[in-house]
């Protein structure tokens, strides 16, 4: 399996978070959000985090990926030069998938959080898990990256 690139310290990082659903913005504030993009990143990244309520996360996902539900994140990437190293990107998470799901697997709602930008980010950058190869590596980041961060492991008991 391959091993966590080395990522650098720090990445320049210009971070919008949106609390269109305000449930969360006092339990996972936007210092906390930049921490966990930032761990995230391979390169430099213009990013806007929005955490939505179930109508918003459906209605996007009907229209953008034609699946009739809210689903607990959703990225949108926008760099397409290959000769540029910005990152651009609206990552999008559904506070009642969310909480639903940590509740649900037993864990905090802040560490499911976590694991959701996280995620996102790495889509943001072309990592993938439609194939098993794909879910493998992916996966494995993620496990690194929250680790990193003291987080507990995803995949945990799943």
């Amino acid at each position: 399996m391959p091993s966590l690139p080395k990522m650098p310290l720090k990445n320049k990082l210009s971070l919008s978070v949106q609390y269109a659903d305000a449930r969360l913005k006092d339990a996972i504030p936007r210092s906390q959000v930049r921490r966990w993009a930032q761990s995230a990143l391979l390169g430099p990244a213009e990013l806007t985090i929005r955490f939505v309520d179930a109508d918003e996360g459906r209605t996007l996902n009907r229209d953008y990926r034609g699946k009739d539900y809210a689903t607990n994140v959703l990225t949108f990437a926008y760099t397409e030069d290959a000769e540029s190293d910005l990152m651009q990107a609206d990552i999008v998470l559904c506070t009642d998938v969310l909480q639903r799901e940590a509740a649900e697997h037993k864990i905090s709602t802040t560490a499911h959080a976590a694991h959701l930008v996280v995620h996102g980010v790495l889509h943001a950058q072309g990592y993938d898990h439609e194939t098993d190869h794909e879910a493998a590596e992916m996966e494995q980041m993620e496990m690194d990256i929250l680790a990193a961060l003291g987080l507990p492991n995803p995949y945990a008991d799943r």
